[in-house]
C-alpha cells in the first residue's frame, strides 16, 4: 500500500488516520500539539517532526486543518508541505477553505510536479466512526482515480464534482446548509419550551418528526449536552457561512437564508460561545426570548 502522510490530527483528521490504519496503510503524521497524537501513535502511526518531513516519507499526503490560514501554515516555509514534495507525490486538502486559494495552492503543487486534489467531506465525528462518510473530489480526474482506493477507506461514497477548488465549492454549499437547518429546528424548540413543553420532549417529537435529517439527528443532542471538545465549532460553521456569502457575491447568487442564519453565530461569538459546538445558537436564541438554563 501506498505510505500515507497526514498533517492536522484534530477531532476529524484523526479519526481519519485510525480509519488508514484499520485499512492497514501505513501513515506518517503531524500535528501542531503532538500531545493529541498519542493515541494513534500507540495504534501504529509513524511520527514526522515537520510537514516537511511528512510530506518527503510519504506518496500522498493529506491536510485536514481549521481554516485557510491554518493551511497555509502547514504548506509554506522550509519546514512546510511544498518544500517536501517532488513529482510523482500526490497531495489532498481535506479542509474547507476559499475555492480560490485551492485553486492557487494547486498551482503551486504542479510547479513542484505534484497533483493536487481538494477533498473535504460531509459528515460529523459519528459518520466518521459508523463509516459512512462521504468526499467530495475536485482536481485531475487520472489523479483522483489513483487516490480513489484510498479515500474509499475513508468513506464510501467518493464523488469526483470537477476541477480544482470546486469540491471545497461543493462542500460550502452543502455546509451553509447546516446552520440554516439547526437554526430553523432551535425556533421550533424554542416556542414550543416557551409555550410550555419540556425542552426533552419537544426535542424528542421533533426528532421523531419529517423535519429529522441526518444532520439535526446527531447534532440536536448537543442541545441537551454539550460536549467536552466541540465537533465542529462556532467559529469553524461562521467560516463556512461567511464562504458560502462570499461566493454568493461571486456569482451573483442570493443567499438570503444564509445571511439570515450567520447572525445568530455572531451572536455566540459576543456571548464568548465561539469554542462551543454551533449547536449552541440555541442557547443564543433563548437568551434572547429570557428563557435561561
Amino acid at each position: 500500500m501506498a505510505t500515507i502522510g497526514f498533517v492536522g490530527l484534530g477531532a476529524m483528521g484523526g479519526r481519519v488516520v485510525k480509519r488508514l490504519l484499520d485499512a492497514g496503510h501505513p501513515v506518517i503524521g503531524y500535528n501542531r500539539t503532538r500531545s493529541k497524537a498519542q493515541w494513534l501513535l500507540e495504534a501504529g502511526m509513524q511520527w514526522g517532526d515537520s510537514p516537511r518531513t511528512v510530506a518527503e516519507a510519504s506518496d500522498v499526503v493529506f491536510t485536514m486543518v481549521t481554516n485557510t490560514a491554518a493551511m497555509q501554515d502547514v504548506l509554506g516555509g522550509e519546514d512546510g508541505i511544498l518544500a517536501g514534495l517532488a513529482p510523482g507525490k500526490t497531495y489532498v486538502d481535506m479542509s474547507t477553505i476559499s475555492p480560490a486559494v485551492s485553486r492557487e495552492v494547486a498551482t503551486q503543487v504542479a510547479a513542484k510536479g505534484a497533483q493536487m486534489l481538494d477533498a473535504p467531506v460531509s459528515g460529523s465525528v459519528i459518520t466518521l466512526e459508523q463509516g459512512n462518510l462521504s468526499v467530495m473530489v475536485g482536481g485531475d480526474p487520472t489523479t483522483f482515480e489513483q487516490v480513489k482506493p484510498i479515500l474509499l477507506h475513508i468513506g464510501p461514497k467518493v464523488n469526483y464534482v470537477g476541477t480544482n477548488g470546486l469540491a471545497v465549492l461543493m462542500k460550502i454549499a452543502i455546509n451553509l446548509s447546516l446552520q440554516v437547518q439547526i437554526l430553523g429546528f432551535c425556533e421550533g424548540l424554542l416556542l414550543a419550551e416557551k409555550g410550555g413543553i419540556p425542552r426533552e420532549t419537544a426535542i424528542e417529537t421533533m426528532l421523531n418528526s419529517v423535519i429529522a435529517s441526518p444532520s439535526l439527528k446527531y447534532r440536536v443532542p448537543f442541545i441537551l449536552n454539550m460536549p467536552e471538545e466541540a465537533w465542529f465549532n462556532v467559529n469553524m460553521m461562521q467560516k463556512d457561512m461567511l464562504l458560502a456569502l462570499e461566493m454568493g457575491r461571486n456569482f451573483n447568487v442570493p443567499l438570503p437564508v444564509t445571511a439570515i442564519a450567520n447572525e445568530p453565530l455572531t451572536s455566540a461569538r459576543a456571548l464568548g460561545l465561539d469554542q462551543k459546538d454551533f449547536a449552541v445558537v440555541y442557547e443564543v436564541l433563548a437568551l434572547m426570548a429570557g428563557l435561561h438554563k
